[in-house]
């Protein structure tokens, strides 16, 4: 796919994201301070709980920044909205228009999920900016120059890789007439193990050097525990190297089902 033409499709997903302002920064204002009404009275349970100012490293503000951060961070991650787009169109006939498409429906439909990403970082950023302002640098997050730069390289290549994952689950449409429960099932498995419910650092040590080698981390507690300041430089390059390793194996394995599927379809929708 050209240059000129995935950035023009990402041009128009980006106009399509925020054509309803009002409703996109009330429901996003909603959403941030739900989330960190929710994590402030758990986390507090649980420090006051544990009675200690610090668990495994983090302390109490430290936490609730690390959850304000991943969450925003998984808005980048997924895209957006984006998911079940791809089934739709398959059990639609929508597909069809997209096969006579100078261009492979993938990369189309990943400019698509790239247009996304504009509104979530502004989200970021904004939402940050108040938690930071109001709540104060808590003292075990340091935010440097590398924290940022290596937090944006795992967010691209974790948003990347979250689509992957997604595609090939999305492409079953072709075979059975309802595939929403995989997608579900795709974004619980990367929230519980990639980090958003918990940082990893509380894991069992066994199940930290499991996941170390899963594509699970980089979706979420990497980006977020590089941009905190908490993410060792040769770590976070291993988490990369691996992350890349799983992409190239989960383009394959959604290569493969394309070729499969599109072999079943019929172009008549359902």
């Amino acid at each position: 796919m050209r240059p000129r033409l995935f950035l023009a499709v990402t041009a128009q997903q980006v106009r399509r994201s925020m054509a309803y302002r009002v409703d996109f920064w009330i429901s996003s204002t909603a959403g941030f301070v739900t989330t960190f009404g929710l994590a402030w009275c758990v986390w507090t349970a649980v420090f006051a709980s544990a009675g200690s100012n610090e668990i495994r490293g983090w302390t109490l503000d430290g936490m609730l920044l690390y959850m304000v951060v991943v969450v925003l961070l998984g808005r980048v991650v997924r895209g957006g909205d984006i998911d079940m787009t791809i089934s739709n169109e398959i059990y639609q006939g929508g597909l069809n228009r997209y096969l006579v498409f100078p261009v492979s429906y993938q990369p189309f439909k990943y400019a698509q999920a790239v247009g996304t990403l504009l509104p979530a970082l502004v989200q970021l950023a904004l939402f940050c900016a108040i938690f930071l302002l109001v709540v104060g640098r808590p003292a075990d997050i340091a935010i440097t120059p590398f924290g940022v730069l290596g937090a944006i390289a795992a967010m691209a290549v974790g948003h990347v890789l979250y689509f992957l994952l997604g595609y090939p689950l999305e492409l079953v449409a072709f075979w059975a007439d309802n595939v929403w429960s995989l997608a579900v099932t795709l974004r619980f498995v990367t929230t519980l193990l990639g980090g958003m419910m918990i940082p990893l650092a509380l894991f069992p040590g066994w199940a930290q050097d499991v996941l170390a080698f899963t594509p699970f981390p980089i979706l979420y507690a990497v980006p977020a525990e590089t941009l905190l300041g908490r993410m060792d430089p040769a770590l976070w390059a291993r988490h990369m190297v691996v992350a890349l390793v799983w992409c190239v194996i989960v383009q394959r394995i959604g290569t493969w089902v394309w070729r499969r599927g599109s072999l079943q379809y019929s172009g008549v929708g359902m």
